[in-house]
């Protein structure tokens, strides 16, 4: 368990040092399952830490599910997995009122949605109706079942995979919905030698095509992510950073070849997800590289791309590159 006491100038070293083993540590312990991908895994470690969901978008059989059970095996919270279809409905995530015939009573049976960490994956398989079940869950951490609000256990986070709008057989996130996520990762192909890496761990006296968790060990309770998370709502934050966050966010509403810009939960994200980054590089303050680390994650979905834009082949990654490159950043 970490101790969050605080000297006069901060975060204690000893803390920070501890708190830096346990995420290096539950970073090991997920390259035990997934090969390659160091990027992708540091930045959902720093949106557990920082406290928030993430998105994991990438083609069928990168990996996206593998990820997130990885990172569950990591904790000894509780994990629930819900497979979005088109026929699923809300009260499949959320759960519902039952009669009890014997005592007169309704009673509620509680959904998967009742747990530390969420896996909703292949979440844009289901219909817009299903995909804003999670809405409030998402944003107060809670569920209204029969007028009824449910506080749900902390720490809670949604882990949801896509696959890209391009395959059939997806809808769209609600704008509303992918302004809850904390950050969006992109699962790309790997590269050719951790391919044939990947290629020895399935093949190599096993039966089937699948990679498990099995390797994984268990490291964390729920209190200790709880107290990881608060350290790093800790970590100094510098003005000139701040206003450095607000400027980038701001930059999208005007920048040419972004149609919708960021609002003001983009900043907010920013900074929260910069912290995480600095707790990670073992820092307890946070510097214009974290906020620049953070920018893609956290602002890729928060933004629209304009049609000349998209003719031109152009992406939101690529914008948003040009972007933070211009913007100018606060000199130490």
């Amino acid at each position: 368990m970490i101790d969050n006491n605080q000297d006069s100038n901060g975060i204690a070293p000893e803390r920070l040092q501890q708190a830096l083993d346990i995420a290096r540590r539950m970073g090991e312990e997920i390259r035990r399952a997934v090969v390659g991908q160091r990027e992708v895994i540091d930045q959902v470690l720093a949106c557990m830490l920082a406290g928030g969901h993430v998105l994991v978008e990438g083609v069928p059989g990168l990996g996206k599910t593998l990820l997130v059970r990885a990172l569950a095996k990591t904790f000894a919270g509780e994990f629930s997995r819900i497979q979005f279809t088109p026929d699923l409905m809300p009260a499949d995530v959320m759960g519902h009122a039952v009669f009890d015939l014997k005592n007169q009573t309704f009673s509620v049976r509680k959904g998967p949605v009742f747990a530390n960490l969420l896996l909703a994956d292949e979440i844009n398989r289901a219909p817009a109706k299903t995909q804003s079940a999670l809405l409030e869950a998402m944003q107060e951490s809670q569920v209204t079942i029969e007028g009824e609000a449910h506080v749900l256990a902390p720490p809670f986070m949604v882990l949801a995979t896509q696959n890209p709008l391009e395959n059939e057989g997806t809808y769209p996130l609600p704008e509303a919905q992918l302004d809850r996520f904390l950050i969006k990762v992109r699962i790309a192909y790997p590269s050719e030698s951790e391919e044939q890496d990947m290629l020895q761990a399935v093949t190599r006296n096993r039966v089937g095509d699948n990679l498990d968790v099995a390797a994984v060990a268990t490291l964390v309770k729920p209190e200790t992510v709880l107290a990881l998370q608060q350290l790093v709502a800790r970590i100094r934050v510098d003005d000139s950073v701040a206003n450095y966050a607000v400027r980038l966010v701001r930059a999208t509403r005007d920048w040419p070849g972004i149609a919708i810009g960021a609002g003001p939960r983009g900043s907010i994200a920013l900074v929260r997800m910069a912290r995480a980054m600095a707790l990670l590089a073992g820092r307890d303050y946070v510097t214009p590289d974290d906020v620049k680390q953070a920018s893609l994650p956290v602002l890729r979905h928060r933004i629209a791309i304009s049609p000349e834009s998209e003719l031109d082949g152009l992406n939101s990654d690529q914008l948003l590159t040009t972007l933070v490159q211009q913007v100018a950043a606060p000199r130490a």
